[in-house]
């Protein structure tokens, strides 16, 4: 069965970037959707941006447009999450989630949906 694990976190720089990454074990995610979550202290846990990897669309938060991309490898077997311009209200730890299939279109940030989740990864933005 396909495992999550989220790595790529650390410290960064308000305008820098980092590039978190979503590795799979035991499959492969042709069929699925990954979805990056995070959660900061004291706040509420928020879908940040999703990949279809079957249907090769992608999602973002309003908050990250433009400023984040999301990926998968050839092999589809790593999601990356790319993030430039990052902001101190970027902090949070980090999570990737998985489902598979996942036709649900603009539902995609209900956490509830996700039956394969990976432990966080730090993301710290400061000066």
């Amino acid at each position: 069965e396909v495992q999550l694990q989220a790595s790529g976190g650390g410290l960064a720089q308000p305008g820098g970037s980092l590039r978190l990454s979503c590795a799979a074990s035991g499959g492969t995610l042709d069929y699925w959707s990954i979805t990056w979550f995070r959660q900061a202290p004291g706040k509420e846990r928020e879908g940040v941006s999703s990949i279809n990897n079957y249907a090769g669309s992608t999602h973002y938060a309003d908050s990250v447009k433009g400023r984040f991309t999301i990926s998968t490898d050839s092999a589809k077997k790593t999601v990356y999450l790319r993030m430039d311009s990052l902001k101190p209200e970027d902090t949070a730890v980090y999570y990737c989630a998985g489902v598979s299939p996942s036709p649900f279109g603009d539902a995609w940030s209900r956490s509830y949906l996700y039956d394969v989740w990976g432990q966080g990864t730090l993301v710290t933005v400061s000066s």
